[in-house]
């Protein structure tokens, strides 16, 4: 899509505006344009899948808050009660609630999607978090949520976490694919103390410990394990098949995302991201990307909930190459 790339600068240069006066939305705004194949992107409605699981690695007190959190806060996304429910209702987004690895069974919902593959994972600190199978089976859930999402009419897609205990397991998936310490990545997540940012920071080193040269990405991320951290690559690995702009939200997220970008390294071309977190590893991995982040609100809650406060910058953006030119709108252009 270089050839609409080009239509599309050269038509930025044109637009009733001072050159380079929008910044950064100029940018967003070549890069759609380049995703849909057209000089004039347009953006409709959005979709956020909020992929759910436990994980093993609670056991080892790496949370301020106690496990049944997560099937709570699935209850709470379901009543419509949560941030991003409120989010998406200003944002224009339908919101997504993937069951891949809860603890408990949850009651059917139309915005509920059951695809458990087990009851939260293994403790990644003890032992490989997930059998490749499980892992293979939780990157297709993500993928399955995906296309329901597109069938629906979503037009931009971001991914949403929920799970007590996943910023340790997002840690542990970008040290392990970015080749970093964990004294790098590791966080105070939910908000823990001292010693839990300790625990946290073992707990991670025991499972890159358990890594072996030649492993391939799933193989890595059955390793260190996160359900719905493989449900989040499956998210935007379809909507990168779909040819989808992918919206990246925050740690946890844009953890599923890496691994996405080394399972199809094309995918970077399609993403966004929504914001910056306060999570040191956040900033490490948008750097990989080399993403810069549209929003810097020093949030930490995840749920999606930044990536979905970036869709309207982005239909904004798309909205730029729909200005009038000089030429077209008759104003003259600088001397």
């Amino acid at each position: 899509m270089e050839g609409i790339r080009e239509a599309a600068q050269r038509r930025m240069e044109r637009l009733t505006k001072p050159p380079r006066s929008l910044g950064r939305l100029e940018e967003v705004a070549l890069r759609l344009a380049a995703i849909q194949g057209r000089v004039r992107p347009e953006l409709g409605p959005g979709g956020v899948v909020v992929a759910a699981a436990d994980h093993g690695v609670a056991e080892e007190g790496v949370s301020a808050y106690p496990q049944e959190v997560t099937r709570q806060m699935v209850l709470n996304f379901l009543r419509g009660g949560a941030a991003i429910n409120q989010f998406a209702q200003v944002a224009g987004c339908e919101v997504y609630v993937l069951d891949v690895g809860v603890k408990g069974e949850l009651p059917d919902h139309p915005r509920l999607l059951k695809a458990k593959v087990r009851e939260g994972s293994r403790n990644l600190a003890r032992e490989a978090a997930l059998t490749l199978e499980e892992a293979e089976r939780a990157l297709e859930a993500g993928r399955e949520a995906a296309r329901r999402a597109i069938a629906e009419g979503a037009t931009l897609l971001a991914a949403g976490d929920m799970g007590i205990g996943n910023t340790t397991t997002a840690a542990a998936l970008t040290a392990a694919l970015l080749g970093l310490p964990p004294e790098a990545v590791v966080g105070r997540g939910t908000g823990v103390g001292e010693e839990g940012l300790r625990r946290k920071r073992e707990a991670v080193a025991r499972a890159l410990g358990r890594l072996g040269p030649g492993m391939g990405p799933l193989e890595v991320a059955a390793q260190v394990g996160g359900l719905e951290l493989l449900a989040i690559a499956g998210v935007y690995l379809e909507g990168y098949a779909r040819g989808l702009p992918l919206v990246l939200d925050g740690f946890p997220v844009t953890s599923g995302a890496l691994l996405a970008w080394r399972l199809a390294p094309g995918i970077r071309d399609h993403l966004f991201a929504g914001h910056l977190s306060r999570e040191p590893g956040h900033r490490h991995a948008l750097e990989a990307l080399d993403l810069k982040p549209l929003l810097d609100l020093d949030l930490a809650l995840g749920e999606g909930t930044g990536a979905v406060l970036a869709m309207p910058l982005l239909r904004a953006a798309a909205r730029i190459l729909h200005m009038a030119t000089f030429e077209e709108a008759g104003v003259s252009d600088r001397l």
